[in-house]
């Protein structure tokens, strides 16, 4: 018999005034789920995610968690007050009688100590502390609110494998399709207040989703004929009898209520770059440029043309020096060593990722205007504010708003459309997908397609950047900074390898896990027989295997319409689980205690 589920969330509503939010979600996470949560920005993902986990309270449904199942769940925006440290801050997670060594395992393997002062955290390592809170207890239930935001690709690699392995049910939210690709097994879409789901995970739900909008269109239409045909026949049909007549008057506004009722989805982001006279054949032009801080060499001997039209991507990791290169190519800094010569007629438009010109306090209008008026010019032609503001999907009244109360998507959609709007023909963009969702990444990839100017994209989108660039820069350490032909995975290609990170993380398959030492060896000094050395050279590969069958089987166990399908199949994949597991305790135990022993 296949197990019950373990968290059930059946009819939930909840509305923040006027439209509901949500009025009709289901959501059923059963043990080994795999699935991602999609909509669109302001569909509820992050409140229907708050309400599985137990912190929102909807107007009405039923949210049902087994006795004895844990939860974890990974805000966008994690709360660190009353912390000294991040280790203090992720052991603040775990459950009684949970290994502290976890915590620090996974501490490490994202590039923190545990010493941090948690106030003084930038968003990655924020980020980054509040995944290892999430993972540490090693809970039931994983509900990860947009994790890889704020994260550079080592750690977005790593996180990919390490939640591979956990053994919890796992509900994702995020913009990185080959992040939600790689994990997803079911898709839930949360569209216009209502859920829908597919036994697939996220590569299948894009096509899925146009052929749903299509058939939608398709009985909208049916519907309208329809509407066009009652008033016809009211309007010139044979008289008939009274009471008939009555009914198909009924039938008519009971339609019409119909097609008032219906909910279309939200219209798309309109975007076009404010583009201005082009700029010199040569954009930006580096010989042996050098720049340093201290001791530390960020770049080193760098060559680099730039051409007009050219689509560029600069990728590594959190502190590899992107943003200083970007300096240096737009001449905000001087090189220490060699040059970096700017062409002629550059127009420069920079889109930085602390979105820092944005004021609280600002209204929507303001940010868009300057303050001055209620229009906005884009390619010379002045438009009102409120429409320039539909084409990336806020409402009219959203005009007077303050910037202080939008969500991060809201904000960075904002950001986009101010900075498209100024006349440029270089575009930096340093990591403009953080908070979108996918329809707005599909269109900004469009207009940047379109766009005739020149583009320095900073990305760790990696399916974005495939998308986008014709070339990739890639930090190599100290300081060294080399182009590849093509995307990101041309460049891995390339290289025969990915990003690194700047400190090497632990490995993301854990090392057999801490145990008391062996009982029982002897004293003085003990030596090893060969058949205990050969043992100790073939564990780790043994245990390895072990690890990579346990892992296929909690894989097919993690269908929940395993047993019901094929009881036989279920039965025989539990008790080889079970004996694997076995197993592989008993290795690691050997692997420890033949280790003592050479140690010793």
């Amino acid at each position: 018999m296949a197990a019950p589920p373990l968290l059930t969330l059946q009819g939930v509503a909840l509305t923040f005034g006027g439209t509901p939010l949500i009025e009709g979600a289901d959501l059923t996470i059963a043990p080994g789920e795999r699935a991602c949560l999609v909509g669109r920005n302001g569909s509820g993902k992050s409140t229907l995610m708050r309400i599985a986990a137990g912190l929102v309270e909807p107007d009405r449904g039923v949210r049902f968690l087994q006795p004895g199942t844990t939860i974890r769940y990974l805000a966008q925006e994690p709360d660190f007050s009353g912390f000294s440290t991040t280790l203090d801050f992720v052991e603040s997670g775990l459950q009684p009688g949970d290994a502290n060594h976890r915590a620090r395992y996974l501490l490490e393997s994202l590039g923190l100590t545990g010493q941090e002062d948690p106030a003084r955290l930038s968003g990655g390592e924020g980020r980054r502390a509040a995944l290892a809170q999430a993972l540490a207890p090693e809970p039931d239930v994983l509900l990860l609110d947009e994790p890889t935001n704020h994260l550079d690709l080592p750690a977005i690699e790593w996180l990919e494998s390490e939640l591979r392995n956990v053994r919890a049910a796992l509900v994702l939210i995020s913009h990185d399709r080959r992040f939600l690709s790689a994990l997803s097994r079911a898709t839930v879409w949360l569209d216009r207040g209502v859920t829908r789901r597919i036994e697939q995970g996220f590569s299948g739900f894009e096509a899925w989703r146009d052929a749903f909008f299509e058939e939608e269109e398709r009985d909208r239409h049916k519907l309208d004929r329809k509407i066009a045909d009652e008033e016809h026949w009211l309007r010139y049909g044979v008289t008939a009898r009274r009471k008939r007549n009555v009914r198909r008057l009924g039938n008519l506004h009971a339609l019409r209520k119909e097609r008032r009722d219906d909910r279309r989805p939200v219209g798309s982001v309109t975007m076009q770059a404010g583009e201005a006279e082009a700029s010199g054949a040569l954009v930006v032009e580096a010989k042996g440029a050098g720049k340093s801080y201290g001791e530390r060499r960020i770049v080193d001997d760098l060559s680099l043309r730039v051409m007009r039209g050219d689509r560029l991507g600069i990728v590594g990791a959190n502190g590899a020096g992107k943003t200083t290169l970007i300096n240096l190519l737009t001449g905000k800094l001087a090189p220490d060593s060699g040059s970096v010569a700017q062409g002629t007629n550059l127009k420069l438009m920079l889109l930085d990722q602390a979105r820092a010109v944005l004021e609280p306090g600002q209204t929507v209008t303001d940010v868009l205007t300057g303050g001055r008026g209620d229009s906005v010019t884009v390619n010379g032609v002045s438009r009102h504010v409120i429409g320039y503001l539909k084409d990336f999907l806020f409402a009219p009244e959203q005009a007077r708003t303050p910037v202080s109360v939008l969500s991060g998507g809201e904000r960075n959609r904002l950001l986009i459309a101010r900075a498209l709007a100024q006349p440029a023909n270089l575009l930096v963009l340093d990591e403009p997908t953080n908070d979108l969702d996918l329809e707005t990444l599909d269109l900004l990839q469009e207009m940047l397609g379109e766009y005739a100017g020149t583009l320095i994209l900073v990305s760790h989108d990696r399916d974005f950047l495939d998308r986008v660039v014709g070339s990739v820069l890639v930090a190599e350490g100290e300081g060294r900074w080399v182009e590849y032909a093509g995307g990101y995975t041309d460049m891995v290609t390339q290289r025969g390898a990915g990003i690194q990170a700047r400190t090497a993380p632990a490995k993301a398959k854990a090392e057999p896990r801490e145990r008391p030492p062996a009982a029982g060896l002897p004293p003085g000094r003990p030596r090893l027989g060969f058949k205990d050395q050969h043992e100790l050279k073939t564990l780790p590969a043994r245990i390895e295997k072990l690890e990579g069958a346990i892992a296929q089987l909690r894989t097919i166990l993690a269908d929940a319409n395993l047993y019901a399908r094929d009881p036989a199949r279920f039965e025989k994949a539990s008790g080889m689980l079970a004996q694997a597991e076995t197993e592989l305790s008993a290795a690691e135990e050997r692997w420890l205690e033949l280790e003592m022993l050479r140690e010793a």
